[in-house]
């Protein structure tokens, strides 16, 4: 995933002070240098998660939800989440992150909109330092309650005065805005039917006095399209236009139901997307255009959304599954196996406005999957970079800034039976 998208074999990279220094033929191995011996794999970067809300991973298969959509499935699951605080935002942080790890993926955003019980964006910073992952967490909010016509219980609004002085604070506390930084903070306000236009003008007005970046949901189904409609009298992407979110700042999730006067409006303003596949095909959401934002110009990562709409967090399985949807939509041509593998990668870092990660070559960050192609999913594979095609949906070993974050299928970076056990115990306290 360099400039020319080289495909080496048989070559070495050399990882120093957490950047590649070298990649291409072997080099002489010097006194004390840790060797990761990769043959028989592939070497990719490590993959990039543009949109997740990590809180989610408590509440996976929650019946009542199983088969809703969007703005039913919300209305079930609302008020279980008002039950959570502190302790459930890092642990299903925590576990969320393991699970992208998992599967290849070194750098996540996450979507943290409800503050439940005392809980705040700083549970899911902590988890992250302790998984090892690079992290963009955004502050959230959502401030229209049920009560005021929106769709979310009052129970779990804010006032929006406060939800501006805690973007401040996280900002503040937390944002490095250096190259190679381990922690961004956004502004997301969570949806433009969950708060006031004032909010998304004023939240776009503060991150760039801030220059932080902003994230929410967009044109996520024919119900959100059918609610801008009603109650501001235009498209999702006017809406958008008109508030000051479109961008090269700026990057939304979902967009299936953007129309190509939209798709010609993102391009020309540089507004990036966070397509999720996955979630969109689990809450009947539709297709996004994928294929017509590529050609547009249009920069586009992949989300796995929140593990209570996938119900899955593998980043490699949600670029197989964008493939096969661009394939099912405009024919077997649509989208190979590298140009989706690149929408993970390089696709990511640009919705996320990062030019360190997600390629592998001199000067980038030391951010690599390493797959093993020796088991029973590759077997008779005749092209071992097709790994979306036929390959391990698990990573083997996965560098953040060249630490070992997974090795040889373990996540090594902090003890995962501990998670698992207080995410399942929790889960229960939460469904009673």
């Amino acid at each position: 995933m360099d400039a020319q998208r080289r495909e080496i074999v048989d070559g070495d990279i050399v990882i120093h002070g957490g950047c590649i220094v070298h990649v291409g033929a072997p080099v002489p191995v010097a006194s004390g240098t840790q060797v990761i011996d990769a043959r028989g794999c592939l070497v990719t970067p490590g993959l990039v998660n543009t949109h997740h809300h990590l809180y989610q991973s408590m509440t996976r298969a929650v019946p009542g939800a199983q088969d809703a959509l969007l703005f039913g499935w919300l209305e079930t699951l609302y008020p279980i989440w008002a039950r959570m605080g502190p302790a459930e935002m890092r642990v299903s942080a925590m576990a969320g992150l393991a699970e992208l790890a998992l599967s290849g993926c070194s750098t996540s955003s996450d979507h943290l909109y409800l503050y439940p019980n005392g809980a705040r964006l700083d549970d899911t910073i902590e988890a992250a330092r302790e998984i090892g992952l690079r992290f963009h967490p955004t502050r959230g909010a959502m401030s229209i309650g049920r009560s005021a016509g929106g769709l979310p219980p009052d129970s779990l609004v804010e006032r929006e005065a406060a939800i501006l002085e805690d973007c401040i604070r996280v900002i503040d506390a937390f944002h490095d805005s250096a190259e190679g930084a381990m922690l961004r903070v956004g502004i997301a306000p969570c949806s433009p039917f969950s708060v006031s236009r004032e909010l998304m003008r004023d939240a776009a007005i503060l991150a760039r006095d801030k220059g932080v970046r902003l994230h929410t949901h967009l044109a996520e189904n024919e119900e959100d399209v059918a609610y801008s409609l009603e109650r501001f009298g235009c498209r999702p992407g006017q809406y958008a236009q008109d508030l000051g979110w479109t961008g090269p700042d700026v990057w939304h999730a979902h967009c299936v139901r953007l129309d190509p006067a939209e798709i010609a409006l993102f391009a020309r303003t540089g507004t990036c997307v966070a397509h999720c596949p996955c979630s969109n095909c689990r809450l009947g959401s539709g297709i996004a255009p994928v294929r017509a934002m590529r050609d547009a110009g249009i920069g586009v990562g992949l989300g796995v959304d929140g593990s209570a709409s996938n119900d899955q967090g593998n980043l490699l399985a949600e670029a197989r599954q964008a493939m096969l949807l661009q394939r099912a939509v405009s024919g077997a041509a649509a989208m190979s196996a590298r140009e989706a593998l690149e929408i993970a990668t390089l696709g990511g870092a640009a919705a996320l406005g990062r030019t360190d990660i997600g390629r592998i070559e001199a000067g980038a960050r030391g951010d690599v999957a390493v797959w093993d192609m020796q088991g029973i999913e590759a077997a008779g594979s005749w092209d071992l970079a097709a790994l979306l095609l036929a390959g391990p949906m698990r990573v083997r070993d996965l560098l953040v800034e060249g630490r070992p974050i997974v090795a040889e299928g373990t996540l090594v970076s902090t003890p995962l039976a501990p998670i698992i056990d207080a995410q399942r115990r929790m889960a229960r306290a939460l469904a009673g």
